[in-house]
């Protein structure tokens, strides 16, 4: 069985000084083995193509056989580490929590424990006759999340 470390230490080993890093390897039964990578300014097609040359190399078909795809992540993609966290920071995005609720706001900050968006809420004040806008922050646990993804409008 091919080695998910391994897998993950030879496109560390490539990644290093370059802009791009790992998001993802998965590998299922069939020894099918997909890669995700990112970029903090898109992903070039020549990077996955490299990569892909590279891991080909440091694998032995002979002792097993598989399939590699090395790709990058989709743009509507939920996030898997902080650094696509970071990235879009200032941007509007989509986060569902294992309670249920779904929001979308303005990610505001993340760190190693957590993020916290911005959303805009409809309240009613006091003697008020209409509802007003009012914005909240939110800080949730990287635990407490399903998925979080950037939200993409069309305006």
């Amino acid at each position: 069985m091919i080695d998910r470390d391994v897998l993950i230490r030879y496109a560390e080993e490539f990644l290093e000084g370059s802009s791009n890093y790992i998001v993802d390897v998965s590998i299922n039964s069939d020894n099918v083995i997909t890669v995700e990578i990112d970029n903090d300014n898109g992903v070039n097609i020549d990077d996955c193509v490299a990569l892909s040359r590279y891991m080909e190399t440091k694998l032995d078909r002979d002792a097993e056989d598989f399939e590699l795809t090395v790709t990058s992540v989709g743009l509507t993609s939920p996030f898997k580490t902080l650094r696509q966290y970071k990235k879009y920071e200032g941007k509007e995005v989509e986060l569902l929590t294992k309670k249920g609720l779904k929001l979308s706001g303005i990610l505001k900050t993340s760190d190693e424990d957590g993020c916290t968006i911005t959303v805009v809420k409809k309240v009613k004040p006091e003697g008020a006759k209409r509802k007003t806008e009012v914005q909240e922050d939110m800080r949730f646990a990287y635990e407490e999340l399903k998925y979080t993804k950037y939200l993409i409008r069309f305006k």
